[in-house]
Protein backbone atom coordinates (compact mmCIF):
# COMPACT_ATOMS: atom_id res chain seq x y z
CA UNK A 1 0.00 0.00 0.00
CA UNK A 2 1.39 3.39 -0.95
CA UNK A 3 1.61 5.71 2.04
CA UNK A 4 1.21 9.46 2.10
CA UNK A 5 4.92 9.84 2.81
CA UNK A 6 5.97 7.54 -0.04
CA UNK A 7 3.66 9.33 -2.47
CA UNK A 8 4.97 12.77 -1.56
CA UNK A 9 8.61 11.72 -1.69
CA UNK A 10 8.56 9.75 -4.89
CA UNK A 11 6.00 11.50 -7.07
CA UNK A 12 6.78 14.32 -9.44
CA UNK A 13 3.45 15.73 -8.23
CA UNK A 14 4.79 16.04 -4.69
CA UNK A 15 3.77 19.66 -4.32
CA UNK A 16 0.11 18.99 -5.02
CA UNK A 17 -0.64 18.08 -1.41
CA UNK A 18 0.77 21.22 0.12
CA UNK A 19 -2.29 23.38 0.51
CA UNK A 20 -4.82 20.78 1.65
CA UNK A 21 -2.49 18.38 3.55
CA UNK A 22 -4.83 15.50 2.77
CA UNK A 23 -3.82 12.04 1.54
CA UNK A 24 -2.92 11.92 -2.17
CA UNK A 25 -6.35 10.90 -3.43
CA UNK A 26 -7.72 14.25 -2.27
CA UNK A 27 -4.59 16.30 -2.86
CA UNK A 28 -4.35 15.58 -6.58
CA UNK A 29 -7.93 16.57 -7.30
CA UNK A 30 -8.28 19.54 -4.97
CA UNK A 31 -5.06 21.50 -4.80
CA UNK A 32 -2.72 20.88 -7.72
CA UNK A 33 -4.08 23.81 -9.72
CA UNK A 34 -3.95 26.08 -6.68
CA UNK A 35 -0.26 25.35 -6.14
CA UNK A 36 0.62 25.76 -9.81
CA UNK A 37 -1.22 29.06 -9.92
CA UNK A 38 0.78 30.49 -7.02
CA UNK A 39 4.27 29.06 -7.56
CA UNK A 40 6.91 28.96 -10.26
CA UNK A 41 7.35 25.78 -12.27
CA UNK A 42 11.15 25.33 -12.17
CA UNK A 43 11.01 23.22 -15.34
CA UNK A 44 10.32 26.42 -17.27
CA UNK A 45 13.85 27.56 -16.37
CA UNK A 46 16.89 26.79 -18.50
CA UNK A 47 18.91 23.92 -17.03
CA UNK A 48 22.64 23.93 -16.35
CA UNK A 49 23.34 27.61 -17.00
CA UNK A 50 24.76 28.43 -13.54
CA UNK A 51 28.04 26.99 -12.24
CA UNK A 52 27.85 25.24 -8.88
CA UNK A 53 28.93 27.68 -6.14
CA UNK A 54 31.43 26.41 -3.55
CA UNK A 55 30.83 27.91 -0.08
CA UNK A 56 33.89 29.79 1.22
CA UNK A 57 35.86 28.51 4.20
CA UNK A 58 35.11 30.42 7.42
CA UNK A 59 38.14 32.29 8.73
CA UNK A 60 38.76 33.12 12.40
CA UNK A 61 38.45 36.79 13.30
CA UNK A 62 41.18 36.46 15.92
CA UNK A 63 42.67 34.09 18.50
CA UNK A 64 41.92 34.20 22.21
CA UNK A 65 42.30 32.07 25.33
CA UNK A 66 40.62 28.68 25.26
CA UNK A 67 38.00 27.92 27.95
CA UNK A 68 39.71 24.55 28.36
CA UNK A 69 43.20 26.00 28.88
CA UNK A 70 43.64 29.78 29.20
CA UNK A 71 47.31 29.43 28.24
CA UNK A 72 46.31 28.20 24.78
CA UNK A 73 45.08 30.55 22.07
CA UNK A 74 42.12 29.17 20.15
CA UNK A 75 40.44 30.40 16.93
CA UNK A 76 37.57 32.82 17.45
CA UNK A 77 34.95 33.12 14.72
CA UNK A 78 32.17 35.66 14.35
CA UNK A 79 29.18 34.79 12.16
CA UNK A 80 26.28 37.18 11.82
CA UNK A 81 22.78 36.25 10.65
CA UNK A 82 21.65 38.89 8.16
CA UNK A 83 19.10 39.43 5.37
CA UNK A 84 20.40 39.40 1.80
CA UNK A 85 19.33 38.89 -1.81
CA UNK A 86 20.78 36.05 -3.86
CA UNK A 87 20.55 34.94 -7.49
CA UNK A 88 19.48 31.30 -7.33
CA UNK A 89 19.14 31.07 -11.12
CA UNK A 90 20.44 33.15 -14.00
CA UNK A 91 16.94 34.01 -15.23
CA UNK A 92 15.37 34.90 -11.87
CA UNK A 93 15.49 38.14 -9.97
CA UNK A 94 17.47 38.01 -6.71
CA UNK A 95 15.66 36.05 -3.98
CA UNK A 96 15.33 37.55 -0.49
CA UNK A 97 16.83 35.19 2.09
CA UNK A 98 18.65 35.10 5.43
CA UNK A 99 22.22 33.90 5.68
CA UNK A 100 25.27 33.46 7.92
CA UNK A 101 27.84 36.17 7.14
CA UNK A 102 31.51 35.95 8.06
CA UNK A 103 34.14 38.57 7.29
CA UNK A 104 34.16 40.02 3.80
CA UNK A 105 32.43 37.15 1.98
CA UNK A 106 29.73 38.03 -0.52
CA UNK A 107 26.18 37.00 0.35
CA UNK A 108 25.50 33.31 -0.15
CA UNK A 109 23.48 30.30 0.97
CA UNK A 110 24.69 28.03 2.48
CA UNK A 111 26.89 29.94 4.88
CA UNK A 112 30.70 29.66 5.14
CA UNK A 113 32.09 26.17 5.76
CA UNK A 114 33.92 25.48 9.03
CA UNK A 115 36.97 23.30 8.36
CA UNK A 116 38.61 22.31 11.66
CA UNK A 117 40.82 19.59 13.16
CA UNK A 118 39.92 17.05 15.79
CA UNK A 119 40.96 18.30 19.22
CA UNK A 120 41.28 21.91 18.04
CA UNK A 121 38.60 23.67 20.02
CA UNK A 122 37.09 26.84 18.59
CA UNK A 123 34.94 29.71 19.83
CA UNK A 124 32.08 31.07 17.75
CA UNK A 125 30.10 34.22 18.34
CA UNK A 126 26.68 33.83 16.71
CA UNK A 127 25.23 37.30 16.11
CA UNK A 128 21.58 38.05 15.30
CA UNK A 129 21.51 41.01 12.89
CA UNK A 130 18.13 40.17 11.37
CA UNK A 131 15.21 42.59 11.04
CA UNK A 132 12.57 42.49 13.76
CA UNK A 133 9.83 41.03 11.52
CA UNK A 134 9.89 37.60 9.94
CA UNK A 135 9.12 37.42 6.22
CA UNK A 136 7.65 33.89 6.41
CA UNK A 137 4.30 32.93 8.04
CA UNK A 138 4.51 32.19 11.78
CA UNK A 139 1.87 29.99 13.42
CA UNK A 140 1.40 31.43 16.90
CA UNK A 141 -0.51 28.34 18.06
CA UNK A 142 2.45 25.97 18.15
CA UNK A 143 4.96 25.51 20.95
CA UNK A 144 7.26 28.42 21.66
CA UNK A 145 5.80 30.61 18.92
CA UNK A 146 3.20 32.58 20.87
CA UNK A 147 2.13 35.99 19.62
CA UNK A 148 4.17 37.66 22.35
CA UNK A 149 7.49 36.11 21.26
CA UNK A 150 10.01 38.09 19.15
CA UNK A 151 9.61 37.03 15.52
CA UNK A 152 13.24 36.98 14.35
CA UNK A 153 14.71 34.97 17.23
CA UNK A 154 17.47 32.45 16.51
CA UNK A 155 19.34 29.63 18.25
CA UNK A 156 22.23 27.97 16.39
CA UNK A 157 22.85 24.23 16.69
CA UNK A 158 25.82 22.37 15.22
CA UNK A 159 24.12 19.13 14.20
CA UNK A 160 26.27 16.14 15.15
CA UNK A 161 28.65 18.01 17.43
CA UNK A 162 29.66 16.71 20.85
CA UNK A 163 29.35 19.97 22.77
CA UNK A 164 28.60 21.05 26.34
CA UNK A 165 24.89 21.81 26.79
CA UNK A 166 25.38 25.56 27.05
CA UNK A 167 26.81 25.53 23.49
CA UNK A 168 24.36 23.09 21.90
CA UNK A 169 21.77 25.61 20.72
CA UNK A 170 18.96 24.50 23.04
CA UNK A 171 15.71 25.59 21.31
CA UNK A 172 14.60 27.83 24.17
CA UNK A 173 17.99 29.60 24.40
CA UNK A 174 17.26 31.93 21.51
CA UNK A 175 18.58 35.43 20.94
CA UNK A 176 16.85 38.45 19.39
CA UNK A 177 18.13 40.98 16.83
CA UNK A 178 20.97 43.02 18.29
CA UNK A 179 22.16 40.22 20.59
CA UNK A 180 24.79 37.49 20.31
CA UNK A 181 25.96 34.33 22.09
CA UNK A 182 29.43 32.80 22.45
CA UNK A 183 29.62 29.03 21.98
CA UNK A 184 32.57 26.71 22.58
CA UNK A 185 33.10 23.66 20.36
CA UNK A 186 35.74 21.17 21.64
CA UNK A 187 35.70 19.16 18.34
CA UNK A 188 36.90 16.11 20.24
CA UNK A 189 35.36 13.54 17.88
CA UNK A 190 36.14 11.55 14.75
CA UNK A 191 36.41 13.26 11.38
CA UNK A 192 32.91 13.82 9.97
CA UNK A 193 30.67 16.19 8.08
CA UNK A 194 28.44 18.07 10.53
CA UNK A 195 26.27 21.07 9.77
CA UNK A 196 25.04 24.16 11.57
CA UNK A 197 21.54 25.57 11.40
CA UNK A 198 18.93 27.51 13.29
CA UNK A 199 17.08 25.69 16.07
CA UNK A 200 14.79 28.35 17.55
CA UNK A 201 11.68 26.98 19.22
CA UNK A 202 8.56 27.10 17.06
CA UNK A 203 10.12 28.73 13.96
CA UNK A 204 13.06 26.45 13.21
CA UNK A 205 11.37 25.34 9.97
CA UNK A 206 11.01 28.94 8.79
CA UNK A 207 14.54 30.05 9.68
CA UNK A 208 16.19 27.13 7.87
CA UNK A 209 13.85 27.60 4.89
CA UNK A 210 14.97 31.24 4.86
CA UNK A 211 18.60 30.10 4.51
CA UNK A 212 20.16 29.78 7.97
CA UNK A 213 22.38 26.72 7.43
CA UNK A 214 25.99 25.79 6.63
CA UNK A 215 28.58 22.97 6.65
CA UNK A 216 30.92 22.09 9.54
CA UNK A 217 33.80 19.68 8.70
CA UNK A 218 36.03 17.98 11.26
CA UNK A 219 39.31 16.38 10.08
CA UNK A 220 41.65 13.91 11.77
CA UNK A 221 44.82 11.91 11.15
CA UNK A 222 42.97 8.70 10.26
CA UNK A 223 41.19 10.46 7.42
CA UNK A 224 44.46 12.11 6.35
CA UNK A 225 46.22 8.75 6.03
CA UNK A 226 43.69 7.44 3.46
CA UNK A 227 44.74 9.80 0.66
CA UNK A 228 41.12 10.51 -0.28
CA UNK A 229 40.36 13.15 -2.93
CA UNK A 230 41.06 16.53 -1.36
CA UNK A 231 41.39 20.23 -2.08
CA UNK A 232 39.45 21.23 -5.20
CA UNK A 233 38.48 17.58 -5.63
CA UNK A 234 36.48 17.53 -2.38
CA UNK A 235 33.20 19.41 -2.72
CA UNK A 236 30.22 19.91 -0.37
CA UNK A 237 26.77 19.45 -1.93
CA UNK A 238 24.04 21.02 0.22
CA UNK A 239 20.75 19.90 -1.29
CA UNK A 240 17.49 21.62 -0.35
CA UNK A 241 14.11 22.21 -1.95
CA UNK A 242 12.04 25.36 -2.12
CA UNK A 243 8.79 26.66 -3.55
CA UNK A 244 9.11 29.94 -5.41
CA UNK A 245 6.70 32.64 -6.50
CA UNK A 246 6.63 33.52 -10.22
CA UNK A 247 8.88 36.46 -9.26
CA UNK A 248 11.48 34.08 -7.81
CA UNK A 249 10.80 34.77 -4.12
CA UNK A 250 10.51 32.11 -1.42
CA UNK A 251 6.97 30.75 -1.06
CA UNK A 252 6.16 28.94 2.18
CA UNK A 253 2.73 27.24 2.04
CA UNK A 254 0.05 27.63 4.71
CA UNK A 255 -3.08 25.72 5.58
CA UNK A 256 -6.54 26.93 4.49
CA UNK A 257 -7.14 27.98 8.12
CA UNK A 258 -5.75 31.50 8.43
CA UNK A 259 -5.62 31.20 12.24
CA UNK A 260 -3.54 27.99 12.09
CA UNK A 261 -1.18 28.28 9.10
CA UNK A 262 1.05 25.29 10.05
CA UNK A 263 1.27 22.53 7.45
CA UNK A 264 2.58 19.03 8.29
CA UNK A 265 5.21 18.89 5.53
CA UNK A 266 6.70 21.21 2.93
CA UNK A 267 7.96 19.83 -0.39
CA UNK A 268 9.36 22.21 -2.96
CA UNK A 269 9.79 21.42 -6.64
CA UNK A 270 12.79 23.73 -7.07
CA UNK A 271 15.84 21.73 -5.96
CA UNK A 272 18.82 23.86 -4.94
CA UNK A 273 22.41 22.66 -4.69
CA UNK A 274 24.63 25.07 -2.78
CA UNK A 275 21.94 27.67 -3.40
CA UNK A 276 21.49 27.23 -7.18
CA UNK A 277 18.74 25.59 -9.24
CA UNK A 278 20.00 23.12 -11.88
CA UNK A 279 23.70 24.02 -11.48
CA UNK A 280 26.52 22.39 -13.41
CA UNK A 281 30.02 21.44 -12.27
CA UNK A 282 33.02 21.03 -14.57
CA UNK A 283 35.01 18.01 -13.37
CA UNK A 284 38.19 16.28 -14.47
CA UNK A 285 38.15 12.62 -15.50
CA UNK A 286 39.28 11.44 -12.07
CA UNK A 287 37.97 10.69 -8.55
CA UNK A 288 36.08 13.31 -6.54
CA UNK A 289 34.83 13.32 -2.98
CA UNK A 290 31.35 14.80 -2.45
CA UNK A 291 30.14 15.66 1.06
CA UNK A 292 26.35 15.53 0.65
CA UNK A 293 23.87 17.09 3.09
CA UNK A 294 20.08 16.93 2.90
CA UNK A 295 19.16 20.35 4.29
CA UNK A 296 15.51 20.18 3.18
CA UNK A 297 12.58 20.70 5.51
CA UNK A 298 10.88 17.43 4.64
CA UNK A 299 11.96 15.93 1.33
CA UNK A 300 13.81 12.60 1.14
CA UNK A 301 16.10 12.19 -1.89
CA UNK A 302 16.69 8.99 -3.86
CA UNK A 303 19.96 9.93 -5.52
CA UNK A 304 21.34 8.34 -8.68
CA UNK A 305 23.88 9.36 -11.30
CA UNK A 306 23.64 8.63 -15.02
CA UNK A 307 24.12 10.04 -18.49
CA UNK A 308 21.26 10.31 -20.95
CA UNK A 309 22.26 7.18 -22.81
CA UNK A 310 22.35 4.88 -19.76
CA UNK A 311 19.26 3.66 -17.96
CA UNK A 312 21.34 1.63 -15.51
CA UNK A 313 23.11 4.48 -13.75
CA UNK A 314 26.73 4.99 -12.81
CA UNK A 315 28.28 3.31 -9.78
CA UNK A 316 29.57 5.51 -6.96
CA UNK A 317 30.97 4.63 -3.56
CA UNK A 318 29.72 5.67 -0.16
CA UNK A 319 32.61 6.02 2.28
CA UNK A 320 30.92 7.72 5.23
CA UNK A 321 27.73 8.42 7.14
CA UNK A 322 26.59 11.20 9.50
CA UNK A 323 29.37 10.65 12.03
CA UNK A 324 32.30 9.70 9.87
CA UNK A 325 33.86 6.97 7.79
CA UNK A 326 32.38 3.54 7.13
CA UNK A 327 34.49 0.41 7.68
CA UNK A 328 34.83 0.01 3.90
CA UNK A 329 33.51 1.66 0.73
CA UNK A 330 30.02 0.57 -0.34
CA UNK A 331 29.34 0.51 -4.12
CA UNK A 332 25.93 1.95 -4.96
CA UNK A 333 23.82 2.96 -7.92
CA UNK A 334 21.19 4.73 -5.81
CA UNK A 335 21.05 6.15 -2.32
CA UNK A 336 18.29 7.40 0.00
CA UNK A 337 19.05 10.40 2.20
CA UNK A 338 16.59 11.92 4.69
CA UNK A 339 16.46 15.47 6.06
CA UNK A 340 19.41 16.04 8.40
CA UNK A 341 21.41 13.05 7.11
CA UNK A 342 24.83 13.32 5.48
CA UNK A 343 26.63 10.93 3.16
CA UNK A 344 30.27 10.94 2.09
CA UNK A 345 30.63 9.81 -1.52
CA UNK A 346 33.45 9.13 -3.98
CA UNK A 347 32.64 9.35 -7.69
CA UNK A 348 35.23 8.22 -10.24
CA UNK A 349 34.68 10.16 -13.47
CA UNK A 350 37.64 8.53 -15.24
CA UNK A 351 35.32 6.12 -17.05
CA UNK A 352 33.10 8.98 -18.24
CA UNK A 353 35.57 11.15 -20.12
CA UNK A 354 33.85 13.87 -22.21
CA UNK A 355 30.41 12.82 -20.91
CA UNK A 356 27.67 14.77 -19.15
CA UNK A 357 26.23 13.04 -16.09
CA UNK A 358 23.04 14.02 -14.29
CA UNK A 359 22.44 13.75 -10.56
CA UNK A 360 18.75 12.90 -10.10
CA UNK A 361 16.22 12.05 -7.44
CA UNK A 362 13.67 9.91 -9.24
CA UNK A 363 11.75 12.36 -11.47
CA UNK A 364 13.73 15.40 -10.28
CA UNK A 365 16.83 16.64 -12.08
CA UNK A 366 19.24 18.06 -9.48
CA UNK A 367 22.50 19.02 -11.21
CA UNK A 368 24.89 18.22 -14.06
CA UNK A 369 28.53 17.07 -14.07
CA UNK A 370 30.50 17.99 -17.21
CA UNK A 371 33.45 15.63 -17.47
CA UNK A 372 36.53 16.90 -19.26
CA UNK A 373 38.01 14.84 -22.05
CA UNK A 374 41.57 15.67 -20.99
CA UNK A 375 43.75 13.02 -19.38
CA UNK A 376 44.76 13.72 -15.78
CA UNK A 377 46.98 12.13 -13.15
CA UNK A 378 44.86 10.96 -10.24
CA UNK A 379 46.81 10.53 -7.02
CA UNK A 380 43.72 10.19 -4.81
CA UNK A 381 42.75 6.71 -3.65
CA UNK A 382 39.78 4.61 -2.68
CA UNK A 383 41.15 2.25 0.00
CA UNK A 384 39.57 -1.15 0.52
CA UNK A 385 39.42 -0.44 4.27
CA UNK A 386 38.58 2.92 5.81
CA UNK A 387 38.01 3.09 9.56
CA UNK A 388 37.11 0.25 11.95
CA UNK A 389 33.60 0.57 13.38
CA UNK A 390 33.33 -2.21 15.98
CA UNK A 391 29.73 -3.35 16.34
CA UNK A 392 28.38 -2.52 19.79
CA UNK A 393 27.02 -5.63 21.56
CA UNK A 394 23.49 -5.36 22.93
CA UNK A 395 24.77 -6.72 26.23
CA UNK A 396 26.58 -3.41 26.73
CA UNK A 397 23.25 -1.59 27.17
CA UNK A 398 22.14 -0.94 30.74
CA UNK A 399 18.61 0.09 29.75
CA UNK A 400 16.15 -0.36 26.89
CA UNK A 401 13.54 2.31 26.24
CA UNK A 402 10.35 1.84 24.19
CA UNK A 403 9.55 5.16 22.50
CA UNK A 404 6.61 5.75 20.18
CA UNK A 405 6.35 8.22 17.30
CA UNK A 406 2.82 9.61 17.28
CA UNK A 407 0.77 11.47 14.70
CA UNK A 408 -2.72 12.78 15.44
CA UNK A 409 -5.19 13.65 12.66
CA UNK A 410 -8.53 15.38 12.45
CA UNK A 411 -11.77 13.98 11.00
CA UNK A 412 -10.61 14.38 7.41
CA UNK A 413 -7.25 12.69 8.06
CA UNK A 414 -5.23 15.91 8.19
CA UNK A 415 -2.29 15.73 10.62
CA UNK A 416 -2.67 18.30 13.38
CA UNK A 417 -0.11 17.27 16.01
CA UNK A 418 3.09 15.18 16.31
CA UNK A 419 4.41 13.81 19.61
CA UNK A 420 7.26 11.62 20.82
CA UNK A 421 6.14 8.88 23.18
CA UNK A 422 2.82 10.70 23.61
CA UNK A 423 4.49 13.59 25.45
CA UNK A 424 4.41 17.32 24.86
CA UNK A 425 7.57 19.41 24.95
CA UNK A 426 6.77 21.10 28.25
CA UNK A 427 6.08 17.88 30.19
CA UNK A 428 8.73 16.65 32.67
CA UNK A 429 11.83 14.98 31.22
CA UNK A 430 11.33 11.19 31.08
CA UNK A 431 14.61 10.10 29.41
CA UNK A 432 17.56 10.53 31.79
CA UNK A 433 20.47 8.36 30.65
CA UNK A 434 23.53 8.21 32.89
CA UNK A 435 26.76 9.68 31.52
CA UNK A 436 29.13 7.04 30.08
CA UNK A 437 26.47 4.33 29.95
CA UNK A 438 24.84 2.75 26.90
CA UNK A 439 21.14 2.39 26.16
CA UNK A 440 18.98 0.84 23.44
CA UNK A 441 16.26 3.14 22.14
CA UNK A 442 13.43 1.26 20.46
CA UNK A 443 11.55 3.61 18.12
CA UNK A 444 8.00 2.40 17.43
CA UNK A 445 6.44 4.02 14.36
CA UNK A 446 2.74 3.31 13.74
CA UNK A 447 2.39 6.33 11.41
CA UNK A 448 2.42 6.46 7.61
CA UNK A 449 5.55 8.63 7.61
CA UNK A 450 9.23 7.80 7.76
CA UNK A 451 10.60 9.99 10.55
CA UNK A 452 14.33 10.88 10.58
CA UNK A 453 15.04 10.89 14.33
CA UNK A 454 18.03 12.93 15.55
CA UNK A 455 19.61 12.86 19.00
CA UNK A 456 21.77 15.80 20.04
CA UNK A 457 25.22 15.26 21.61
CA UNK A 458 25.61 11.55 20.83
CA UNK A 459 26.36 9.16 18.01
CA UNK A 460 24.83 5.71 17.75
CA UNK A 461 24.63 2.53 15.71
CA UNK A 462 21.52 1.04 14.11
CA UNK A 463 20.78 -2.44 15.41
CA UNK A 464 17.85 -3.52 13.25
CA UNK A 465 14.33 -2.83 12.02
CA UNK A 466 11.26 -5.07 12.20
CA UNK A 467 7.72 -4.82 10.83
CA UNK A 468 4.84 -4.82 13.32
CA UNK A 469 1.07 -4.43 13.29
CA UNK A 470 0.28 -0.75 13.98
CA UNK A 471 -3.43 -1.41 14.59
CA UNK A 472 -2.73 -3.91 17.37
CA UNK A 473 -0.19 -1.57 18.92
CA UNK A 474 -2.49 1.45 18.87
CA UNK A 475 -5.45 -0.46 20.34
CA UNK A 476 -3.63 -2.57 22.94
CA UNK A 477 -0.15 -1.06 23.38
CA UNK A 478 1.37 -4.44 22.51
CA UNK A 479 3.91 -5.11 19.76
CA UNK A 480 2.81 -7.82 17.32
CA UNK A 481 5.70 -8.39 14.93
CA UNK A 482 4.82 -9.39 11.37
CA UNK A 483 8.27 -9.76 9.84
CA UNK A 484 11.85 -10.81 10.59
CA UNK A 485 14.58 -8.58 12.02
CA UNK A 486 16.21 -6.59 9.22
CA UNK A 487 19.81 -5.47 9.77
CA UNK A 488 20.85 -1.97 8.67
CA UNK A 489 21.95 -1.50 5.09
CA UNK A 490 25.72 -1.58 4.53
CA UNK A 491 25.44 2.16 3.81
CA UNK A 492 24.16 2.62 7.40
CA UNK A 493 26.78 0.42 9.07
CA UNK A 494 28.75 3.31 10.55
CA UNK A 495 28.18 5.84 13.29
CA UNK A 496 24.97 7.82 12.88
CA UNK A 497 23.21 10.72 14.59
CA UNK A 498 20.02 10.63 12.50
CA UNK A 499 18.08 7.44 11.76
CA UNK A 500 15.16 6.80 9.44
CA UNK A 501 12.38 5.25 11.51
CA UNK A 502 10.26 3.74 8.75
CA UNK A 503 6.44 3.49 8.86
CA UNK A 504 5.01 0.33 10.38
CA UNK A 505 8.40 -0.69 11.74
CA UNK A 506 10.28 -0.82 15.02
CA UNK A 507 13.76 0.67 14.65
CA UNK A 508 16.35 -0.06 17.33
CA UNK A 509 19.48 2.02 17.93
CA UNK A 510 22.22 1.49 20.51
CA UNK A 511 23.49 4.73 22.00
CA UNK A 512 26.58 5.39 24.16
CA UNK A 513 25.86 8.59 26.11
CA UNK A 514 29.33 10.11 26.13
CA UNK A 515 30.46 13.69 26.36
CA UNK A 516 28.82 15.97 28.90
CA UNK A 517 26.04 15.93 31.50
CA UNK A 518 23.16 18.30 30.91
CA UNK A 519 19.93 18.85 29.02
CA UNK A 520 19.71 18.13 25.29
CA UNK A 521 16.92 17.28 22.84
CA UNK A 522 15.84 14.52 20.48
CA UNK A 523 13.41 15.12 17.65
CA UNK A 524 12.15 14.34 14.19
CA UNK A 525 14.16 16.17 11.54
CA UNK A 526 11.16 16.82 9.33
CA UNK A 527 11.16 20.44 10.43
CA UNK A 528 7.39 20.93 10.35
CA UNK A 529 7.03 17.91 12.67
CA UNK A 530 9.77 19.15 15.00
CA UNK A 531 8.14 22.57 15.32
CA UNK A 532 4.75 21.08 16.19
CA UNK A 533 5.74 19.11 19.32
CA UNK A 534 7.74 16.24 17.75
CA UNK A 535 10.69 17.18 19.94
CA UNK A 536 11.45 16.28 23.52
CA UNK A 537 14.17 17.23 26.01
CA UNK A 538 16.34 14.52 27.48
CA UNK A 539 18.90 14.88 30.25
CA UNK A 540 22.27 13.19 30.65
CA UNK A 541 22.88 12.81 34.36
CA UNK A 542 25.91 11.79 36.39
CA UNK A 543 25.84 8.50 38.27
Amino acid sequence: MITRRRFLHCSGLATTALLTNRPPVFAQSMSSMAVKASTLDPNTLAKFVDPLPIPPIAQPARYQSSPENPAVKTPYYRLAMRPFEMKIHRDLKPTSMWWFSSGGFSSAFPGPTFDVRRGQDILVEWVNELPGKHFLPIDHNIMGAGAGQPEARTAVHVHGAKTPPESDGYPENWIVPGKSVHYHYPNNQDAAMLWYHDHAMGINRLNIYAGLAGVFLIRDSVEDSLNLPAGKYEIPLVISDRLLTPEGQLFYPVSPNANSPWVPEVFGDAILVNGKIFPYLDVAARKYRFRVLNASNGRFYHLSLANGASADGATFWQIGTDQGLLPAPVPLKALMIAPGERVDLVVDFSGHSAEELILRSDSFVIMQFRVSGDKVDDTGSLPAALRPVPKMPESQAVKTRLLSLNEYVNRVAEPVLMLLNGKYWHEPVTEKPVLNTTEIWTLINPTDDSHPIHLHLVRFQILDRQKFDPSTYQSTGKLKFTGPLVPPDPSEAGWKDTVRAHPGMVTRIIVPFEGFPGKYVWHCHILEHEDNEMMRPYEVITA
